[in-house]
Order: structure tokens, then C-alpha cells, then sequence
């Protein structure tokens, strides 16, 4: 239970350390959006790139090779799915959600914040990382798709174009 024997501690260390450069390898060829910041996705590939990882640490049964093409494999998928996402619109809803207008010129949008399930608070609290004390100086607040708030200050709407494509409640 302690300890089994110093050749386990010995494969972990070794299949460890090349598993880690593995996925360091595969993680800099598959490039920035599998470490970006993620939609529901992109984190679903982290995880499983972490498991797997784990796997080949910690399991005998699983070589190096099989666990290295295990996150090959992984990264592959990421890519091909963002790569159809690009190219396919009508996919891209598969994988992503939309953006989600949570405030409107300073006033809240009840059933988009309870559909989205985010609090009028934590809205403020957004509004108030920006430096505004104001609500009826923020055109938009943005439920983004990797789950952060983005706020629009009035002076700086201009033609409110980064608005496209947000998902407006009853608009």
C-alpha cells in the first residue's frame, strides 16, 4: 500500500518525464487554441489531455507509445473540430455557444441573466473591474463564450459592430 517496489517508482519517473515532454510537444504543434482560454470544448480536450497524461504516470498497462499517440490523437480531434468550426458555421454551435447580452444601455436583462444563470451582482462586479460606478455608463455587458464578462462602456459603443453575433433575449 506504502510501497511496491523501486522499478514502479523508477517507470513512473521515467514514463512521467517523457510523457510530460510528450504532451509539451503535442500541446506546441496543436497550437494556441488548445491552451486559449476555453469554451465548454476546448476544456472537455484539456481534461482528457490530462487523464490521459495520468494514465500513462500511473497505469503499467499503458506505454509511452500508446499513451503519446493517445495525445496526439487528442490534439488531432481539437484541431479538426476547430478547423470545421472555422469553415462550417452551422458546426460551430455543436462545440461553442454564442455570446450572451446579459446589460443593455445600463439596464439588466432578467432572463437572459436567468437563463445564463448569472447574478445582477456579478455583473456590478464586472462593471466595477473596469473602473465604472455607473451602470448607465455600460452599453453592453457580454457573457462570453469562454464564460468571462465583457463590458462595453457607452463611450466607447461607437456603432456597437462587436455586438454581432451576441445573442440578445427577446431581440
Amino acid at each position: 500500500m506504502w510501497f511496491d517496489s523501486w522499478s514502479d517508482l523508477g517507470r513512473i519517473a521515467a514514463v512521467g518525464a517523457t510523457g510530460y515532454l510528450t504532451l509539451i510537444v503535442v500541446l506546441r504543434l496543436s497550437g494556441k487554441r488548445t491552451l486559449a482560454k476555453l469554451n465548454a470544448f476546448d476544456f472537455v480536450v484539456t481534461v482528457a489531455l490530462g487523464s490521459t497524461l495520468a494514465t500513462i504516470l500511473l497505469s503499467s498497462d499503458v506505454s509511452w507509445a500508446e499513451g503519446a499517440a493517445a495525445l496526439a490523437l487528442l490534439a488531432l480531434l481539437q484541431f479538426v473540430v476547430a478547423w470545421v468550426t472555422v469553415r462550417r458555421p452551422r458546426v460551430r454551435g455543436v462545440t461553442t455557444s454564442r455570446p450572451t447580452l446579459l446589460l443593455r444601455d445600463g439596464a439588466e436583462l432578467p432572463g437572459a441573466l436567468r437563463q445564463q444563470r448569472v447574478t445582477i451582482d456579478e455583473v456590478r462586479q464586472a462593471v466595477r473591474a473596469t473602473g465604472t460606478g455607473d451602470l448607465s455608463a455600460v452599453a453592453a455587458v457580454v457573457l462570453e463564450t469562454d464564460g468571462t464578462l465583457s463590458v462595453v462602456p457607452q463611450a466607447q459603443a461607437g456603432d456597437r459592430s462587436a455586438l454581432e453575433g451576441v445573442d440578445v433575449p427577446g431581440g
